[in-house]
């Protein structure tokens, strides 16, 4: 990794952390994080040999075992049983992305030195990260408050010597990848494990990834849109600013005027038309992604605040000689932008399956499925089933996480956020607008190879231009499903301009 991104006490911007993983860059501490991380450390230490008091977590037992005092001899024997018994989560593994970015908002969240942590704890999380040592995490067992307890107790087993990782690209018992390394387990000291597990790194690595990935689907929707209108022979009145102006949306405003660009030097467009009105999922395009768009600058707002927060329990703050225990681990913000963003990128998908069936249904001069010899041939008849079972899907995924509750460690965590459902659902979500895009996108495609010679706008026109080098017009039936899945994939290739 040659390039580094320095960890320090200000801010990140997502913009920031969409280079860092473009980049593949690695980690170091600022020297400023690594002074607030002794300093908590050292108050803490001492605060535990003067004081004869209970501070949850650190000299007792964790939930409703909070009133139960630990003996100093086995304070850290208390760290390491925590670490274990939490880890309790089931199901599908955490993609490695996910698992990246829980280990850089863990060590985010830690180096703000309100933690009590050793620096060498940090410090092991940026190794493992650098050397791409990726714990073994599972989807399913968080709550979305007390933190996302059982999936930061698997990213935490490693680092003791317990559990899976994934190195090179196989997964293998941690301790044999610590010995291959040259590194030892950590021992870990009060307050540690807590540190560890408490936090929402879990549901924020699933919104952040979240927010990213809906700011690049909602450029190709728009992409989409465009070359649809185009390829339907639509109108361009819907878009006039002039609507726009006097609706002032914001989100509303910034679509129409990006369809507008995407479709400057289109001969289709400036050509006389038949119709008068368009159907919504062309005419209202606007409208539909700009609320969506509208959403999205929220969503973003909440994440960026959430990813720069400490949100581990209980708190320490040495320069005021306070330890604090109080509710920043609860996940409610996250729970809400996640199943906010998981409903309005589901309505690009929505209106976006809506403008395939409309392009494959026989107006405006196209042929019906889009084939030149309809029934030898199905075309693409059999795209809009797929792209209708996923919008259906998506319809069920959409149902709030964040209403849920159910009451835990008898009766003390007796209203959680669920935010770890929500950012798993969102991101099947996203997956599944993906491929509805691409699906949509092939078919306008398809759909302009009826409208030549005629042009339609300039940048389109390029891009259209190296999407044929992947996915060539369909002249006769073939094995769609490849052509699908390669559309996918220059979605993920190309970068738009």
């Amino acid at each position: 990794m040659e390039d580094i991104f320095t960890i320090s006490s200000q801010p990140v911007a997502l913009d920031q952390v969409q280079k860092f993983l473009e980049v593949n860059a690695g980690l170091r501490l600022s020297d400023e994080v690594q002074q607030r991380v002794r300093h908590c450390r050292e108050y803490l230490e001492r605060k535990l040999e003067s004081a004869d008091r209970s501070f949850y977590g650190i000299n007792t037992g964790f939930g409703s075992l909070c009133n139960v005092q630990i003996s100093h001899r086995e304070l850290e024997k208390l760290q390491v049983n925590l670490v274990q018994s939490h880890a309790c989560g089931m199901g599908e593994e955490a993609p490695e992305l996910i698992v990246r970015l829980m280990l850089l908002l863990k060590i985010k969240s830690l180096g703000f030195g309100y933690s009590g942590v050793n620096l060498s704890t940090v410090q092991r999380l940026v190794d493992f990260f650098n050397a791409g040592v990726l714990p073994v995490v599972f989807q399913l067992g968080s709550l979305g408050a007390s933190g996302d307890l059982a999936p930061l107790a698997h990213l935490s087993l490693p680092m003791i010597g317990l559990g899976e990782v994934r190195y090179q690209g196989v997964k293998r018992p941690s301790g044999e990848v610590l010995s291959e390394l040259g590194w030892s387990p950590i021992s870990l000291g009060e307050k540690e494990g807590l540190a560890l597990l408490n936090g929402t790194q879990f549901s924020a690595a699933y919104a952040l990834h979240g927010i990213l990935k809906a700011r690049q689907l909602f450029e190709w929707a728009t992409v989409c849109a465009a070359l649809s209108l185009d390829a339907f022979d639509g109108l361009n009145e819907p878009f006039d600013a002039r609507l726009h102006r006097i609706r002032p949306h914001q989100g509303q405003q910034v679509v129409a005027e990006s369809v507008c660009r995407w479709l400057e030097g289109s001969e289709i467009l400036k050509r006389p038309k038949e119709v008068v009105q368009d159907p919504y999922a062309f005419r209202c395009v606007p409208q539909v992604h700009g609320a969506t768009w509208d959403a999205m600058q929220y969503v973003q707002k909440v994440v960026e605040t959430e990813i720069n927060g400490v949100t581990d329990n209980p708190n320490i703050f040495p320069d005021e000689d306070a330890i604090l225990s109080g509710g920043n681990f609860h996940a409610q913000p996250l729970a809400l932008t996640s199943d906010l963003l998981a409903i309005a990128m589901a309505e690009l998908g929505n209106i976006s399956e809506r403008r395939t069936y409309q392009l494959i249904s026989g107006q405006r001069g196209l042929p019906a499925f889009l084939t030149p010899d309809a029934g030898l041939n199905s075309g693409l008849m059999i795209p809009q089933y797929t792209a209708a079972s996923m919008v259906s899907q998506n319809k069920q995924l959409c149902t709030p996480a964040s209403v849920d509750s159910i009451v835990s460690s008898n009766g003390q965590e007796d209203h959680v956020s669920m935010a770890a459902n929500a950012g798993t659902k969102l991101y099947r979500v996203l997956e599944n607008v993906e491929r509805l895009l691409a699906i949509e996108f092939m078919t306008a495609a398809q759909a302009m190879h009826f409208r030549r010679p005629l042009r339609t706008g300039d940048r389109l026109e390029a891009l259209l231009e190296a999407y044929r080098e992947m996915v060539p017009p369909l002249e006769s039936d073939r094995v769609l499903s490849a052509d699908m899945n390669a559309t996918v994939a220059f979605f993920q290739q190309t970068k738009l301009k």
